[in-house]
């Protein structure tokens, strides 16, 4: 394979391998540091960033307000701390190489606030942020603002030309490079729009060439693509190397860093990735950003599915609509459905899934009653961790009265809790389980066989060979 080059990043001559943000405590101090300190650049997670004691015991999140306001106040709070913390970390660990990186979800609750918490808390620690999960139209200027270089994560070259012309334009000397993530190859929220076929994989090689033109045309010739979704092994990328037709290119890792000593997930994680075969990630539409993603498909996004295929049209009464005419009654309440719908209705009553919940979009989901009760607890406990979420019905727009001006959606579930547990050792059937759709690899790669987890530095030596 040809050699790596090195690629100016973020102001300094670094590989061009560049560790994924990863949501929630998956990414930290501790992984990116040792990225960086291996020659290639490390990504903080400051989205809910663990914070730690005196004792170096991690800090629970637990939430005292009464209200969703005062929660999210809290929230914000906790992500500043820990953020700070974790990229000190990664700043001592990395001890001078390489760059650190912070990563935010622009639509994460309190987005703005935390990032310049952050900035400000380690302040000349960062040297670059990535940010997607939206249109993040200040990021430029918050970057330019702190002097920081700003790596928009984008999944196609309109994008881009959006972000570009309405707000980047004026702080181009400070775009650091332009993420371009795979919507259909990577883990976690993708951003796949409504024009594109989720279910037909697009070659990101043209995607990414078009975006190369876009942004020669705005002079970024000099601007690194960071390719991120799908890559594993860098000899089936050789033909992107010195190709006119791509530019300069690095490659993020979002996935295989999971997989090595320094990353803080629990070790059942670890050996869960160790098992998982080709069809094991799940692209899907629950989570309640409204955006798809991919992840383990597990006990909990099974019963997701099964929760929104127990799902019926209905009317509360009768008249209404000439179409639903047929009374059911499901527990105490009473309803009126299509005459098709009935036996379907019937039969999930009598399977145990007794419990009726109203979705926004004039439908009802069956479910058990202790179900129905632990959503109802996660909406009630919710303290904003996005920016409006489907699930509790939230927005931080103090405009709308803290509300999407939707009912909330039972058909989603409480991101914050569910990332949550699983990063701190919680079951790994029952919660989100972020991955990539070439984790399969984990199990076929002879890098892991026996059950081998590399440190890093380890890891990054057998990339930069191709395997």
């Amino acid at each position: 394979m040809k050699a790596l080059n090195s690629l100016n990043i973020s102001g300094s001559e670094v590989l061009p391998l560049v560790e994924g943000g990863k949501g929630i405590s998956a990414t930290n101090g501790a992984s990116a540091g040792a990225w960086a300190a291996a020659g290639g650049v490390g990504t903080v997670s400051c989205v809910n960033a663990d914070n730690f004691d005196e004792n170096g015991e991690v800090i629970p999140q637990i939430y005292h307000g009464k209200t969703r306001i005062e929660r999210h106040a809290e929230l914000i709070q906790y992500g500043i701390d820990g953020g700070v913390r974790q990229v000190k970390d990664a700043h001592d660990i990395a001890g001078g190489k390489g760059r650190i990186h912070i990563n935010v979800l622009w639509e994460m609750g309190g987005a703005e606030p935390v990032l310049e918490g952050v900035l400000d808390g380690a302040k000349g620690l960062v040297h670059g942020i990535t940010c997607g999960a939206g249109m993040p139209y200040k990021l430029a200027e918050i970057a330019a603002n702190h002097k920081v270089y700003f790596h928009p994560i984008i999944s196609s070259a309109r994008a881009f030309g959006i972000l570009w012309k309405r707000a980047y334009k004026n702080y181009g000397e400070w775009l650091g490079g332009v993420v371009y993530e795979d919507p259909w190859l990577a883990g976690g929220h993708n951003g796949l729009s409504n024009a594109e076929d989720p279910f037909e994989p697009q070659d990101p090689y043209p995607r990414v060439v078009a975006l190369r033109k876009m942004m020669n045309k705005f002079g970024l010739e000099h601007v690194p693509i960071l390719m991120a979704g799908g890559v594993w092994y860098l000899r089936d990328w050789e033909h992107w190397f010195d190709n006119p037709e791509v530019g300069l290119v690095a490659f993020q890792y979002g996935t295989r860093p999971l997989l090595t000593k320094e990353s803080p997930i629990p070790q059942g994680w670890k050996d869960r990735l160790l098992s998982l075969g080709e069809g094991d990630v799940l692209l899907h539409r629950f989570s309640p950003t409204g955006f798809y993603s991919s992840a383990v498909r597990n006990k909990l996004l099974r019963d997701l599915e099964a929760r929104s295929e127990r799902q019926v049209e209905f009317r509360r009464k009768a008249g209404v609509d000439e179409a639903f005419n047929t009374e059911v009654a499901i527990g105490k309440k009473k309803y009126f459905v299509k005459e098709d719908d009935k036996a379907s209705v019937l039969e999930w009553v009598e399977k145990g899934f007794d419990t009726s919940m109203r979705t926004p979009d004039d439908t009802l989901i069956l479910v058990t009653e202790p179900e129905a009760a632990e959503i109802r607890k996660d909406q009630k406990d919710c303290m904003g961790c996005l920016s409006q979420c489907k699930f509790s019905n939230w927005s931080q727009n103090p405009d709308t009265n803290y509300s999407t001006g939707r009912g909330a959606d039972p058909r989603s579930f409480c991101i914050q809790k569910s990332l949550m547990n699983i990063a701190h050792g919680g079951s790994l059937e029952d919660n989100l389980m972020f991955a990539g759709h070439a984790a399969f690899n984990f199990a076929t790669d002879p890098f892991y066989s026996n059950g081998y987890i590399p440190t890093v530095k380890e890891l990054m030596e057998r990339i930069a060979t191709g395997d």
